[in-house]
């Protein structure tokens, strides 16, 4: 037997997760007196069905009649049933399409207002939920679970109500015709329910596990995809691919039973509905033998339409509950997100710097990301305004997430002060909007050079960018540009490493804040460039408290302090001169750097 079979057989019992769709119900609400009027034109369009295979019993009995009796059709009857059929059919068209038109653009509007939601919710999630979540499976949730979603509230809602209207209808009518044959009909309908039911019960585990796997997928194609020239100079595709494999083999699988166990809904509904035509024709034909052949044909023929009709929303109960649990999986995926614990309401936080000197005081700070590992130990230290400080030690040490500490990234224990004023009394954007923050790692979207350069800053000059730019020594190749600043990032302009950085650097000398870190900022630039963007980092630190990050120690020799971290705990601390003489942890680290063999 192949292995995913057994990896399926042990996948966790689930049930039909009626909470999510009660969720994206509720989620509607604004939008229910809507779905109101399509379910009424819904109904409508069943009840307009519904009265047609009456009429046509009519017509049936009547030319039944006139045969059977030698008499002549009357053809003012005739004619009369004829264009109250034509009615009541373009009625039901009418309403149908009104009903689906109405659905479509509820659909479209509540597929729009997750998607809002989801892009609202990112900016309040605290930082540690993307520590453990692949920006792949965010990406799942956004597009193809908020897909299905739409699908099954455009092709499933006003169908499902119509099939019940439509299911109630016949029964009564049947009924009201002939109990004989509707006993009949629904007797044998009872099959296909109790089919129904058992197939939903197996199904369900796979459609939810669908989602998650292409929730894995989109997750491994981001990660293999943006890093695909350090999988390549590593010689890491037969390892990827494995992986690749194995995910997309899994989700072959589940994708298959899930689609096979649905499937066989629609085939066993088919056979169900043929049987109810041979037993109505059987029956039919000896009820007829007893009683009044010329009523019993006319009721005979009603009856095929009523249980082709009945067979109509069998089908579509069938269609539906396929699509529902689709949308029971998606839902809860999306919902699960939507309903992540936020970062704490800053309602009661009305601190706000409007003029900066720069002091910044470290007060008994503890952090770790996982509740049983601690990074950052009892942290406390006291930096004058203007200072530049740098901070040093080996990977792993504490160093950037003290400065995303000090951007209130996360939630810590104990306080950190600028200007005797702490961090948690002020709202995250009013300490956000102190600083400027160059990381190791760029970031450039798709747009201008211009708009990468002023990024969500205003009434920025010309001048102010030519200024800048030549401060960090890309005004050169920006002139060489067709469209200089107007010029559109893109695969196609081939920018270097550096380039990028020094675009990023650009970007954070034009927002120009009181407070400045630096995080590896000159790690992918040449040695020339270095030091260019190493005099421009020298006039933007002029006057302002900057904390600079770098593994390269001969970068912050002129650095006013030094703060040396091991295992989140400052080890020493002083100026370069000072620490050298010490001879102690900065200097080992120091004199490493340029040992030789």
């Amino acid at each position: 037997m192949p292995a995913h079979f057994g990896r399926m057989n042990n996948l966790p019992k689930e049930k039909f997760d009626f909470k999510s769709l009660k969720k994206l119900a509720i989620f509607c609400k604004k939008y229910i007196p809507f779905i109101i009027i399509s379910i009424i034109f819904a109904v409508g369009g069943a009840i307009c069905t519904i009265i047609g295979p009456e009429k046509i019993g009519e017509l049936t009995t009547q030319l039944t009649s006139s045969i059977t009796n030698l008499t002549g059709v009357d053809m003012s009857a005739f004619i009369k049933v004829c264009v109250t059929l034509i009615i009541i059919y373009s009625v039901g068209a009418f309403v149908g399409y009104g009903s689906q038109f109405i659905m479509a653009t509820v659909t479209q509007n509540v597929s729009k207002k997750l998607r809002s939601s989801i892009n609202k919710k990112i900016n309040k999630v605290p930082l540690n939920y993307f520590d453990s979540t692949t920006k792949g499976d965010l990406l799942s949730r956004v597009t193809n679970d908020v897909d299905i979603i739409s699908q099954t509230l455009a092709s499933s809602t006003a169908n499902l109500v119509s099939a019940m209207a439509l299911f109630v209808g016949v029964i009564i009518k049947m009924f009201d015709t002939n109990w004989i044959l509707a006993l009949v009909t629904i007797g044998t309908s009872l099959l296909g329910f109790a089919f129904m039911g058992i197939v939903l019960a197996r199904s369900q585990k796979y459609f939810n596990r669908k989602q998650i796997d292409l929730g894995i997928m989109n997750g491994q194609i981001e990660e293999v995809y943006t890093n695909h020239n350090v999988v390549t100079s590593f010689g890491g595709k037969v390892l990827e691919r494995k992986k690749f494999d194995k995910t997309n083999n899994d989700l072959f699988v589940d994708n298959k039973k899930s689609q096979f166990l649905s499937g066989m809904m629609m085939p066993a509904m088919n056979f169900v509905g043929n049987l109810s035509y041979a037993l109505i024709f059987i029956v039919g034909i000896a009820i007829a033998l007893k009683g009044n052949t010329t009523q019993v044909l006319g009721t005979i023929s009603a009856f095929i339409l009523y249980a082709r009709l009945f067979s109509q929303p069998l089908s579509t109960f069938a269609q539906s509950m396929t699509s529902l649990q689709q949308s029971s999986a998606a839902s809860k995926r999306v919902f699960e997100f939507i309903e992540t614990p936020e970062m704490d309401s800053e309602e009661d936080k009305n601190q706000k710097l409007t003029s900066v000197r720069g002091d910044i005081e470290f007060k008994n700070v503890h952090f770790g990301y996982l509740d049983d590992k601690t990074v950052i130990n009892d942290f406390s230290a006291k930096l004058k305004a203007g200072q530049k400080v740098a901070i040093v030690g080996p990977t792993g040490a504490g160093k950037t997430t003290i400065v995303n500490l000090l951007m209130r990234f996360y939630e810590f224990e104990g306080d950190i002060l600028i200007d005797n004023v702490s961090t948690k009394s002020m709202k995250r954007e009013d300490v956000h909007d102190l600083f400027d923050m160059i990381l190791q790692d760029t970031w450039l979207f798709e747009g201008t050079i211009r708009e990468n350069l002023i990024y969500n800053q205003h009434d920025v000059s010309n001048e102010r960018l030519d200024q800048i730019c030549e401060a960090v020594g890309l005004k050169h190749f920006i002139e060489t540009l067709p469209k200089g600043y107007d010029t559109k990032i893109s695969d196609a302009l081939n920018l270097s490493e550096g380039q990028k950085q020094q675009l990023t650097i650009a970007r954070a000398m034009i927002k120009d804040s009181p407070l400045l870190i630096l995080d590896e900022a000159t790690s992918s630039v040449d040695t020339r460039t270095e030091l260019i963007i190493q005099n421009a980092m020298d006039k933007l630190t002029e006057g302002r408290t900057s904390f600079i990050i770098a593994h390269r120690l001969s970068t912050i020799r002129n650095a006013d302090i030094i703060l040396v971290i091991k295992d989140g705990d400052i080890v020493e601390q002083g100026k370069h001169e000072q620490l050298l003489k010490q001879n102690g942890f900065y200097a080992e680290l120091y004199n490493s750097q340029f040992a030789t063999t």
